[in-house]
């Protein structure tokens, strides 16, 4: 018998399109969730000024988070939801026009989500920038687009999220989280 692994849904794509409420809407229905590192990096004390002045910095930072929450999970007895993950650290540097460190790479690789991974693509209707959302609309889209692709240069299928209201996109994540 093979062993059973974790099982991890991962929600990435574009900045603004929905992926925090909808983790809120999923912890407050009873999933196991973890939030988007890179907000509360931007959120704590220099976090703003190490993306803007160190971007590569403030990649390594974000995936040192990721990993303490891949591995704070990693023992978990059911379904995980995480607010993007490993390769969203990989899209972040090919928009930035950074090279992407070995080390990052070699965690894209070897720390492995099983379970969906979920496209929240750009969606004009509900973006809006914020203190830590600081991308206009086209950079919005860039974003997707270099995270969408990262994900599926490093094998994952990514499967879009409906462009509709939380609740049925919540029924259509606990769609994809039955056995």
């Amino acid at each position: 018998m093979a062993p059973v692994l974790p099982w991890h849904a991962v929600l990435t794509g574009a900045p603004g399109a929905g992926k925090t409420t909808l983790l809120d809407a999923a912890a407050a229905a009873g999933l196991a969730t973890s939030p988007e590192v890179a907000r509360e990096l931007l959120k704590g004390p220099g976090g703003m000024a190490l993306r803007e002045h160190d971007p590569l910095g403030f990649a390594e930072a974000m995936l040192e988070a990721h990993v303490r929450e891949f591995e704070r999970h990693g023992a978990s007895a059911g379904p995980v939801l995480f607010d993007r993950g490993f390769p969203d650290v990989v899209g972040f540097l090919d928009v930035s026009g950074l090279a992407v460190p070995p080390a990052i790479d070699r965690a894209c690789r070897t720390l492995r989500y099983h379970g969906p991974v979920l496209r929240a693509p750009a969606w004009a209707a509900i973006y809006v920038q914020d203190a830590e959302r600081i991308q206009d609309w086209q950079q919005a889209v860039e974003s997707d687009r270099a995270v969408t692709a990262a994900w599926q240069r490093y094998g994952y299928d990514v499967t879009d999220l409906p462009l509709a209201g939380v609740e049925e996109r919540l029924e259509f994540l606990r769609g994809l989280l039955q056995p």
